[in-house]
């Protein structure tokens, strides 16, 4: 099977503008493509680890691939997707950001001479002339086909900043450069930037009257608002510090039952046949798929040895027994302890499971906090020191957990 035939088997792709030509560079290896990553956060999340995957595979069948900083358009922020406009960061903020992204890619992009390379769109961008800009590049743009994209359409209502209006000339621009200086022929990116990646494939043509090229790849639930990668907590990042490797075993542990599959055929490197074979396993082996999924894209993050610890702890969670070494916790001082222990509501504050009192006072009563192994029935309960000497887990709901100890 060529590589193009298996990311059609995988439900990878989206859309393409040329699929003989397309199909014909990636499986022979002709592919210079890149794929860009906005430095929004410190981090990147689980929403990243597609595309990242997909060059991974991409880069395993001879393809080259450029990993595409956004330094530059980081000052603007992408409107795909959003109802309101980004924050603005500073430029320390987006360097600093854009460190953290280099390292994290380091694992799952072989960088080098003759392999991948990494830029950053503010070399370029930052240095550009305005005038000069809207003579060479925004004269090839149709103002009424901007406001067609749906990137733009779906923030007509609330409003459309001139500002970030310009985002999808600067992602153009960054593909006809990167042609220009690198030889890349092609751009990958989810679907819902399909309307820049368009643009991007015109202006070269204009400018070069050369190919270039487009595919995009499905989003995971992105028909649900892409919520992959959202929990109770907030985003699920790759960064261990942020995410610890329990806590990202058990997003993809605890994932929808119809979502499983789809999620091992596009994010797992499980060879097809073994897929094949999965998906016609009896409905009584949901869990078994899950604990493949969550281990399989956890040792794909974090490592081997990472990857069996949260196993591990996973198991002593629902089967009660085994090593919870690995589950995230929190050490409590003697200062936070009085002599009949901690109030549960202070607890919950002091692991980070509530923001605040009030909604650490609405978990408990509405049934949603456990405590070893009895669910809390009162604002007002104490977690004695004999507990917190041997260590009591808290359960959020039914899949955040969490161990409170004392040091």
């Amino acid at each position: 099977m060529s590589i193009y035939e298996e990311l059609q088997a995988r439900g990878l792709i989206a859309q393409v503008t040329d699929e003989p030509e397309i199909k014909e560079l990636i499986n022979h290896g002709g592919a210079r493509f890149y794929i860009g990553f906005d430095p929004t956060a410190d981090s990147l999340h689980v929403g990243h680890f597609m595309a990242l995957c997909l060059m991974k595979r991409l880069q395993m069948a001879g393809n080259k691939p450029v990993v595409l900083l956004g330094g530059g358009t980081g000052f603007i922020g992408d409107p795909s997707g959003r109802t309101d406009m980004r924050s603005m960061m500073t430029p320390e903020t987006i360097q600093h950001n854009c460190n953290c992204f280099k390292k994290q890619m380091e694992r799952f992009i072989e960088f080098g001479e003759d392999k991948a390379i990494m830029v950053n769109n503010a070399d370029w961008l930052l240095q550009l002339n305005y005038i000069d800009l809207l003579r060479d590049v925004g004269a090839c743009f149709s103002v009424n086909n901007m406001l067609r994209a749906e990137c733009y359409r779906q923030r007509m209502e609330k409003g459309l900043s001139f500002f970030e209006f310009n985002y999808m000339i600067m992602q153009s621009y960054d593909f006809l450069y990167l042609h220009d200086h690198y030889g890349c022929n092609m751009q990958f990116g989810g679907d819902d930037q399909w309307s820049n990646m368009l643009a991007g494939t015109d202006l070269i043509r204009r400018k070069t009257g050369e190919n270039a090229y487009a595919m995009t790849i499905t989003l995971l639930m992105n028909s649900e608002g892409n919520k992959m990668g959202k929990t109770a907590n907030g985003a699920v990042w790759l960064d261990p510090e942020k995410t610890s490797p329990f806590e990202f075993y058990q997003y993809w542990r605890n994932i929808g039952d119809p979502d499983v599959m789809k999620c091992i055929r596009m994010l797992t490197f499980l060879p097809l046949e073994q897929i094949e074979e999965m998906e016609q396993w009896d409905d009584s082996r949901i869990n078994e798929k899950k604990e493949i999924l969550a281990y399989e894209l956890t040792a794909l993050v974090h490592g081997e040895d990472e990857a069996a610890k949260a196993k591990t702890a996973s198991y002593a969670l629902f089967a009660g027994a085994g090593d919870d070494s690995s589950m995230p916790s929190t050490e409590l001082t003697g200062d936070q302890i009085s002599e009949e222990g901690v109030n549960i509501v202070d607890l919950l504050i002091l692991c980070r499971l509530a923001s605040s009192r009030s909604e650490a006072r609405r978990l408990i009563q509405q049934g949603g906090i456990t405590a070893g192994e009895e669910k809390v029935g009162s604002v007002e309960e104490m977690v004695p020191v004999s507990a917190l000497r041997e260590g009591i887990r808290i359960r959020k709901g039914k899949k955040v957990f969490h161990k409170a100890v004392m040091k």
